[in-house]
């Protein structure tokens, strides 16, 4: 029997960002994740560290603000995995005027502050490089500064520093039971183990309710509104490294952004979801509908052949009662239940990416009072693994690893630092000779898979193909079935 002061159910990035806030306060924890770390929500956003400019028109101001300080916190903290990306906003005729454009964008660039990041200036799509790629209506567009994460590893860098700082990371391990205890709480795992916890976080996001089932509780005062997005990804079709931030006629907005270098992301849609979460596919309609809305801004139309692949996830937003999808608030709420003699359990509602460090920091905030002799809150200034180089100068850490391994192919070394940062070494050893192993194809070659088996808790060559790298998709089917039969017999 295992004993921890805090059990947290759920292995996406609220569950992973608590595990490391807590254990870096000298909190003992265990986090269980019944499949693998950030495989639903976490791994089907939009892939932004953003403000929310859209939010803005909701009034949404303080998760705004928050969120825009935690951009640049965020991107001084794992610099290999979130990087500036510049977003061009056309204005086009009978969506929203000018002037609220400005103002919206005058107020995202002023609202949290910027150090690293360039402001808002006005761009002619008449000329390169929007020329000959968005409609020829499309005179006048909006430039302004956000920033990209590779959102399944920013959640896997969290449970790995989590790790690093004394946490118990169970991946594939289901809390099958939960009873109160005479000290907190005894979990029954489905590994057959038994954990007893002073308190309980409950961040299994789409599965939050079904978790409070499990300990019986009398009452829920928060609710859980799910609300499905799916994504598509297309061959490229644009260039350069801006992304583009599209008004559609539903007063919605969607992105279409350069994606592994090859293809373009294009998402997200708001559907209501009413059955139970779980894997799922882009609809027919969802797929039609984001085609439809992108072409009506490219020159060129986009059809569902071009389509390459998909993906599609629900969001466990915080149930504000709004009749709108688009409009339910993207803020978080921290519900702190007492079942009795002073055991806490905390359930987290909603959140976003971008705000997951603050929302950790908030939620060890409110355990406080039952954990007294914990430290004070840390993660602000801190590096997450990989990250400890400067925020600007990628180009200067590439160049240098350059150096450290010669002999290793410039394709497959770029992928690795923006993979693992100063990490790499735990790749590729302390160089210069390197055993890089079987090549796979495209980047992905035995040295990184046996990384992620070691280090990262890849347990299926999925977990490696689409979560902890995006290396299936420039794999041919062929290849991804070779890595699969290669990485099952070589545990």
């Amino acid at each position: 029997m295992t004993s921890c002061d805090l059990l947290i159910i759920g292995g996406g990035i609220n569950g992973t960002a608590i595990a490391r806030d807590a254990a870096g306060r000298g909190l003992s924890v265990v986090l269980c994740e019944k499949d693998d770390l950030a495989r639903h929500t976490s791994s089907a956003s939009t892939k932004l560290i953003h403000g929310g400019l859209r939010y803005l028109e909701y009034y949404e101001f303080r998760l705004v603000r928050e969120a825009l300080i935690e951009r640049e916190v965020l991107l001084r903290s794992a610099p290999h995995i979130i990087w500036p990306m510049r977003f061009v906003l056309p204005y086009d005729q009978g969506q929203r005027p000018a002037w609220m454009l400005r103002l919206g964008l005058f107020i995202y660039d002023n609202l949290g502050g910027r150090e690293l990041l360039p402001g808002t200036k006005t761009v002619d799509l008449r000329k390169q490089p929007h020329a000959d790629v968005l409609e020829s209506r499309l005179k006048t567009g909006f430039e302004y500064s956000d920033c990209w994460v590779e959102d399944a590893r920013l959640v896997t860098l969290n449970a790995v520093d989590a790790h690093h700082h004394g946490a118990d990371i169970r991946v594939g391990v289901e809390v099958t039971a939960l009873d109160k205890h005479a000290d907190g709480y005894q979990a029954i795992l489905s590994d057959g183990s038994t954990v007893t916890a002073r308190g309980i976080v409950n961040a299994a996001g789409p599965w939050v309710d079904e978790v409070l089932f499990k300990i019986k509780r009398d009452k829920n005062d928060a609710g859980l509104r799910l609300i499905k997005g799916s994504h598509i990804v297309t061959k490229r079709l644009f260039p350069g490294d801006h992304a583009y931030m599209f008004q559609n006629a539903d007063n919605r907005i969607i992105f279409a952004i350069p994606y592994e270098r090859d293809f373009t992301l294009i998402g997200t849609t708001d559907v209501p979801w009413e059955t139970e979460p779980g894997p799922m596919d882009v609809s027919p309609e969802e797929t039609d509908y984001l085609c439809k809305a992108a072409s009506e801004y490219f020159e060129h139309d986009v059809s569902a052949d071009d389509v390459v692949w998909s993906y599609a996830g629900v969001r466990p937003l915080y149930d504000d009662k709004s009749e709108n999808a688009s409009a339910v608030t993207r803020d978080y709420v921290l519900d702190i239940d007492e079942l009795s003699d002073g055991r806490p359990l905390l359930s987290i509602y909603g959140g976003k990416i971008t705000t997951s460090r603050k929302l950790a920091e908030h939620a060890l905030q409110k355990l406080a009072p039952y954990y007294p002799k914990a430290g004070d809150d840390w993660t602000a200034k801190a590096q997450l693994p990989g990250g400890d180089f400067p925020a600007d100068d990628f180009a200067g850490f590439v160049a240098e690893q350059a150096a450290r391994y010669p002999d290793v192919p410039d394709d497959i070394l770029h992928h690795l630092c923006r993979a693992y940062g100063t990490r790499i070494t735990l790749v590729l050893g302390r160089g210069p000779e390197v055993d890089l192993g079987q090549h796979f194809g495209a980047q992905l070659t035995e040295a990184e898979a046996r990384y992620l088996r070691a280090h990262e808790w890849a347990k299926t060559a999925d977990d490696v193909l689409f979560r902890r790298t995006k290396l299936g998709l420039h794999l041919s089917e062929v290849e991804r079935e070779e890595f699969t039969d290669w990485f099952d017999a070589n545990p």
